[in-house]
């Protein structure tokens, strides 16, 4: 009897014995209008491929350091915060990707929080920043930071690590806008609209010849700086075709100037230049295609300032400047620059 007891208290015990927390998160979802057979979920040290079914569901298991991570479906991408026991279910539609993420489990609320965060941050920096004064920068640059930090302060529940670390990069961001906006309106003082535009002489053409800016002297520019390995820069390739389509024969000379060089090229510039060569053909890139012969360091671009690409410049007839940081090709305030040229 006494044996029978002891046995039945074991079990009791047993039972009541608290599971060990779950070392990992649980992942899974569905994608609607899915055209994809795999995802990835990446960070900066993590990446695990999760195979998507026919019916666009998914799911895994993912051993991971409590952090931000992206969910990418190859086209699109979104932010998500993990943390081992999590429990997390994802559903998106492909074709209105991000108005379209929502998360349930434990945990989804931090995911929730970010996907909600970037929307809030697109309807922030939708603005044009390019015809502020430094006073007027300086302004918006404190609107914009205290509108994002009041957007985090005022989401309850969410992990500190997460909101801390979102404010220390709003930060860093309104740091960055202020440089780079700060640059251009220091361009645009030094080298306001009208003023002669510096010059590149002999650059090589693509065919093997030589192109001096003053070889197109009649003629409106449109120069667009960019190299090989710049995302940014390819983005804008399919605008840029469609443009000098649509201008072609209005007077306007479409220039695209590499500044692939050896430092992006396994210490080689003949790397540098061959690699150029072969994307230009590849691409099918048109218009006057040029290699800036000392990359970053060519005196056209350090006269320009070019401390980022890509980075368009416009020029009217006579070599003058019109935009010394003209609109990229993908927006339209460029074509309404064109027209008033031609």
């Amino acid at each position: 009897m006494k044996k029978l007891l002891m046995l039945g208290a074991i079990a009791i015990l047993a039972s009541c014995k608290e599971e060990a927390p779950k070392d990992y998160v649980t992942f899974s979802g569905k994608i609607e209008n899915n055209d994809v057979e795999m995802i990835s979920i990446n960070s900066r040290d993590f990446r695990k491929e999760i195979a998507v079914n026919a019916d666009g569901t998914f799911s895994d298991t993912l051993k991971v350091k409590t952090g931000v991570y992206y969910f990418d479906n190859g086209s699109e991408s979104t932010q998500l915060f993990l943390k081992n026991g999590y429990d997390i279910n994802m559903t998106v539609d492909s074709k209105e990707f991000d108005e379209t993420v929502k998360y349930a489990g434990e945990g989804a609320e931090n995911s929730t929080y970010l996907s909600e965060k970037m929307l809030f941050e697109e309807k922030i920096y939708d603005q044009n920043f390019d015809a502020l004064g430094m006073k007027e920068l300086d302004a918006k640059i404190v609107e914009m930071s205290t509108s994002i930090n009041e957007f985090i302060d005022s989401k309850k529940g969410i992990d500190t690590i997460l909101t801390n670390q979102n404010k220390l990069e709003v930060s860093m961001m309104m740091e960055s806008f202020k440089n780079y906006y700060g640059e251009m309106i220091s361009l645009r003082i030094d080298m306001p609209k009208g003023s002669p535009s510096p010059v590149f002489e002999d650059f090589e053409n693509i065919d093997g010849s030589k192109t001096s800016l003053a070889d197109l002297k009649g003629k409106n520019v449109y120069i667009d700086v960019w190299a090989t390995w710049c995302a940014p820069c390819k983005a804008e390739i399919p605008a840029l075709k469609q443009l000098e389509k649509d201008y072609h024969g209005k007077n306007i000379a479409f220039v695209s100037m590499s500044i692939d060089d050896d430092r992006s090229h396994g210490g080689s510039w003949e790397q540098a230049k061959t690699d150029w060569k072969t994307m230009v053909k590849d691409m099918d890139l048109g218009g006057i295609q040029i290699y800036a012969p000392n990359g970053w360091q060519t005196k056209f671009i350090r006269d320009y300032r070019v401390n980022g690409i890509p980075r368009f410049i416009l020029l009217d007839k006579e070599g003058n400047i019109v935009d010394a940081s003209a609109p990229r090709p993908s927006e339209d305030t460029l074509r309404t620059l064109l027209d008033g040229l031609i």
